[in-house]
């Protein structure tokens, strides 16, 4: 099944098992997810993910991260949502990336030098594509 917007399916079942208090999440390997996936390792948003390979294909395990106890879990994301679209891109400049929830969240931005987040592209003077938005 080809899906037409792969890193909206990856944010929607992040989202989805976060709801249904999964412990981990079974996505379609590509390499932005890869990337995407290492970003939220980085900012500890997820405990781990690993590249599983199937017989069909390549997937990515995420392992999701809560706090609290047994009964008081919560989840450590608390949002997420797609900026930038297959039908409308947003690009920007290192000067007007976004500040997420004034500097609680991140935006994560695909330049020149990779998969990063709006505060790395702020310090390395480069804009790019606003892929999304995780709190």
């Amino acid at each position: 099944m080809s899906v037409s917007d792969p890193i909206a399916d990856m944010l929607t079942r992040i989202r989805n098992a976060l709801m249904a208090r999964h412990e981990d999440v079974v996505i379609p390997h590509s390499r932005i997810k890869e990337d995407l996936a290492c970003v939220l390792k980085d900012e500890g948003y997820i405990d781990d993910y690993r590249i599983e390979d199937a017989k069909p294909f390549k997937t990515i395990v995420i392992q999701l991260k809560y706090v609290g106890l047994r009964r008081e879990r919560r989840p450590v994301i608390t949002g997420l949502k797609r900026v930038s679209r297959p039908g409308r891109r947003v690009y920007t400049g290192y000067s007007d990336i976004p500040w997420v929830l004034s500097g609680m969240g991140i935006a994560i931005l695909t330049t020149p030098n990779g998969v990063i987040t709006g505060e790395q592209a702020r310090r390395q003077h480069v804009g790019g594509e606003v892929l999304c938005y995780v709190w």
